[in-house]
């Protein structure tokens, strides 16, 4: 796999601030998919990722905020247990199939 490949990367946040949170919680519900509130997916190039990352530092206070991204393991095993979180049709991680495809996999 490319070095600059798109990657998987889970986003959570512990904001102190109301309107920290509001910002951040805006920003990152338009490069990727909530899936609980403090808690997104986004699919990310290397170089996309620091531009996420410098836009999350210019929103937060480090010493009062928190922020932990994780990426995902390229050929991890991914068990999900529980109610869907994605509207139907919609799959977060599928054999042959794309970040949040609309396509049955």
């Amino acid at each position: 796999m490319a070095h600059n490949a798109p990657r998987l990367h889970l986003i959570s946040y512990d904001i102190a601030d109301p309107r920290r949170l509001t910002r951040l919680h805006r920003y990152l519900s338009g490069v990727g998919m909530p899936l609980q509130y403090s808690v997104f997916v986004v699919e990310l190039s290397p170089r996309k990722l620091a531009r996420v990352l410098k836009s999350i530092e210019d929103i937060i206070d480090p010493r009062r905020d928190d922020v932990r991204v994780y990426p995902f393991p390229r050929n991890g095993e991914r068990i999900r247990m529980g109610r869907q979180s994605f509207p139907e049709g919609v799959f977060l991680i599928g054999q042959g199939c794309d970040l949040l495809s609309l396509a049955k996999c």
